[in-house]
């Protein structure tokens, strides 16, 4: 029998107005990876952040390869043999790739920093994980991919027996994927356990030996993921059956809503392309062709060096977000906390702070009653779990979170929805809504265009799909031309070695 390295017993962890956890048990063996699934707002993170220190339970029983982790801090939960690999990254921007695996563990003689010797400890690690990164870069300077690499190289020099990854592939290229699994397995071989939170249940089948579910904070089932499928696991997630991963709805293509004439930006070369009312235009490629560069551009967030934006046929210089807003075009951004929320203001707020135009009176008053009507409003259509207006946006799930960035635009009589990632860090039935308020744009006569680094999702969901790479719109295909390999081959055209590619597909 493998060694017990954590047992957790009737977990329960409150916080004003929510119960997060609701008597919880998790186990983890030595040599497996155990999948901890659940819907948005279901407890995952909640439990592993009570794990490795960071939240006190109320209540419940923690045991960490058969000591009583009573009282657990971060630093006690890293002595004890657990790391934790969190979904939003929380790294130092400003320091080298070296010091930051070393933040809080430095290596000194007589309070100097023993710069060579972490240089060099840090270059065996990130070789092992075969990174291509120098130890004396500034974390700062890595595209997001890589940052999160370096987080894992960091948890992974700790020594620790439990590591915990929350949603590790969000921002990794498929190359990247590969390189995890592989350090994954090696982990397991080695006599570590791996808890493992992800949303992309694909990925489950190259690592995951258990499979446990969470759902409103309570512990729903325990499975072998041999002994299971997808839409098994799905149906327990929810609690109900999805019977339709991708919904689809007709609707008639209506005039030209939007016309890109050679948009041309420092990542986006003489991009032109055409929307139309009732169209979904999906946007695929290889990270860093461009997608999210031009939609930043089409928004007024990156300046236009070339080019002209025409809305409904009439010419609209866009020069900042006010311009695009003002001509009827919204953007959900690829980075919901750093540009589509503000986190230590309430649901409500958030909602309001888009729409202040709307809401207030004469002076700039803001009406209270009406702000409310419209958080409600929202709270509905979009079915955010919050157990309150006022709830802090900081607070809520990611997948919550993704929403209120959503709802703030739906107030707007917007006519051009910009969604760059939509579904990142979403549970499936969270993507479902999100598909189906696409949908329900598309029959209103809107314009919808999406970027998503999810082929099935492009595939899915676009009735026509534009390809990118690096800067250039290489390829067009209709719902029914659209095919995975076509995609590919357009999303490589200008790659001088497709395989080579530091990206990931679509």
């Amino acid at each position: 029998m493998p060694e017990l390295l954590v047992r957790m017993r009737g977990v329960t962890k409150s916080f004003p107005g929510v119960k997060a956890l609701d008597n919880v048990s998790f186990d983890l063996y030595a040599g497996e990876a155990h999948a901890l699934l659940g819907e948005n707002g279901a407890g995952k993170s909640t439990l592993m952040k009570a794990l490795s220190g960071i939240h006190e339970p109320d209540s419940g029983v923690i045991e960490i390869r058969g000591k009583r982790a009573d009282r657990l801090t971060p630093k006690r939960a890293r002595e004890m043999g657990v790391a934790i690999i969190h979904q939003e990254l929380n790294m130092c921007q400003h320091l080298t790739v070296a010091e930051n695996i070393f933040l809080g563990r430095e290596a000194s003689r007589a309070g100097t920093l023993k710069q060579r010797w972490m240089n060099a400890r840090a270059a065996e690690m990130l070789e092992r994980l075969r990174l291509d990164v120098t130890p004396e870069t500034l974390l700062g300077k890595l595209p997001v991919s890589k940052q999160q690499m370096v987080e894992i190289v960091k948890a992974l020099s700790m020594d620790c027996r439990v590591i915990v990854m929350d949603e590790p592939t969000s921002a990794l290229t498929a190359r990247e994927v590969d390189e995890l699994n592989r350090i994954i397995r090696e982990l397991k071989a080695s006599g570590c356990g791996v808890v493992y939170i992800s949303h992309r249940l694909e990925e489950l089948s190259a690592i995951a030996d258990r499979v446990t579910i969470l759902r409103d904070g309570r512990f729903v089932s325990t499975m072998n993921f041999r002994e299971t499928t997808i839409p098994q696991i799905i149906e327990r997630m929810v609690g109900r059956e999805i019977k339709e991963k991708f919904p689809t709805v007709r609707a008639e293509r209506g005039k030209e809503i939007l016309r890109v004439e050679n948009v041309t930006t420092n990542a986006v070369r003489g991009v032109s392309f055409s929307l139309y009312r009732g169209e979904i235009l999906g946007f695929a490629g290889l990270m860093g062709a461009g997608r999210t560069e031009l939609m930043r551009a089409l928004f007024g967030a990156d300046p236009l060096l070339d080019g002209r934006v025409y809305l409904d046929g009439e010419l609209t210089p866009i020069r900042s977000p006010r311009d695009a807003i003002r001509g009827g075009m919204v953007c959900v951004p690829e980075d919901r906390k750093k540009e589509g929320l503000c986190v230590n203001l309430s649901l409500r707020e958030n909602i309001a702070l888009a729409n202040l135009d709307r809401l207030s009176a004469r002076l700039g008053v803001v009406r209270r009653t009406k702000e409310r009507e419209t958080a409600a409003r929202a709270i509905d259509e979009l079915k955010i779990k919050t157990p309150s207006q006022t709830q802090d946006a900081k607070n809520l799930s990611g997948g919550n979170q993704q929403k209120v960035v959503v709802a703030k635009w739906l107030v707007r009589d917007a006519r051009v929805f910009l969604f760059d990632e939509p579904t990142r860090g979403v549970d499936v039935a969270a993507k479902v809504e999100i598909y189906n308020l696409m949908n329900r744009m598309k029959t209103q006569g809107l314009g919808v265009l999406f970027v998503s680094s999810e082929m099935p999702e492009v595939l899915g969901m676009a009735d026509r799909v534009l390809v990118m790479c690096e800067g250039r719109v290489t390829g067009e295909f209709t719902r029914g031309e659209a095919t995975q390999e076509k995609i590919m081959a357009a999303a490589t055209r200008f790659s001088a070695k497709a395989e080579g590619d530091d990206a990931r597909a679509v």
